[in-house]
């Protein structure tokens, strides 16, 4: 059998890793549930929807920590998406 070389599969790795783990900053309060769902690390379809509808009926989010009114939504899945996470749109430069 073939071994492949540890430098092959590191190249590999980097290569796919920004594929599966990039999120982008996502306003919370405008974001449709696509949006969410592509843009936040351990948000499916099915919570990305209860994100929108949590808002719609409560209100808008006022920090990154609120989207745990969302069930489901805990201090993991908030710690992973901190940095993406808006709460309003960022300034027009």
């Amino acid at each position: 059998m073939k071994r492949i070389s540890p430098l092959a599969i590191a190249l590999s790795a980097a290569l796919l890793a920004p594929g599966l783990s990039i999120a982008g900053p996502v306003n919370v309060n405008s974001a449709d549930a696509e949006t969410l769902a592509r843009e936040l690390n351990g948000i499916g379809p099915a919570l990305a929807q209860a994100i929108v509808e949590e808002r719609e009926r409560n209100g808008a989010f006022s920090s990154p920590d609120d989207l745990k009114r969302v069930k489901g939504i805990g201090d993991r899945v908030i710690e992973l998406n901190r940095e993406n996470i808006l709460v309003s749109d960022p300034p027009s430069k």
